[in-house]
């Protein structure tokens, strides 16, 4: 049930960025992500539930790189990579233990609006999680798998300089929200 209304959620959310996208074509606006540049950004937040056996509270952390490779209407369309973990920290089973580590590629539209220095992004990931629990009461238990892993986000950055920033972004991904930095390499 909470998957559902997380996919619902990114999907109003790109429809509404696809309305504005139209009415924006005309006016030229531009992202401070643009074709040929490279962005990373680094964050942490609450961690997405994989496998949904995470007890209590899941956290998480995510880095990613993109590098902008076409112009697609008044934004850019990027490509790079993601890697982080989401993890529980305990709960209900004090011994019970959960993560999730993964790699995954990504893509994602950037669109600056008329806000100087603001780029906002939606976009999708796909990628390989290496999952594992433990569980020591009464003798212990473990158990490592091999999952795949799809997500989908949409996200902010504000530009304080020309190359650095804040950043938050959500959705169903290695986190479901988190804040963190951006910096622009090139």
């Amino acid at each position: 049930m909470k998957k559902q209304h997380t996919i619902s959620a990114i999907l109003f959310s790109l429809g509404i960025i696809s309305t504005a996208v139209v009415s924006a074509q005309d006016r030229g606006i531009v992202s401070p992500v643009e074709k040929g540049s490279i962005t990373f950004n680094a964050g942490v937040g609450t961690g997405t539930e994989y496998k949904s056996d995470y007890y209590n509270s899941a956290l998480g952390t995510k880095a990613s790189i993109e590098a902008g490779l076409w112009n697609a209407g008044p934004g850019v369309i990027t490509l790079g990579v993601e890697a982080g973990t989401s993890f529980s920290n305990g709960g209900y089973y004090d011994n019970y233990k959960t993560s999730t580590l993964i790699v995954a590629g990504r893509s994602a539209w950037h669109h600056g609006w008329n806000v100087r220095n603001l780029d906002t992004y939606a976009g999708l990931s796909a990628g390989v999680g290496f999952h594992q629990y433990r569980y020591n009461k009464n003798g212990e238990v473990k158990q490592n798998e091999v999952i795949p892993v799809f997500g989908g986000f949409v996200g902010a950055s504000y530009f304080i300089t020309p190359r650095f920033g804040v950043n938050i972004e959500a959705g169903y991904d290695i986190t479901q929200i988190q804040g963190g930095i951006i910096f622009k390499l090139k």
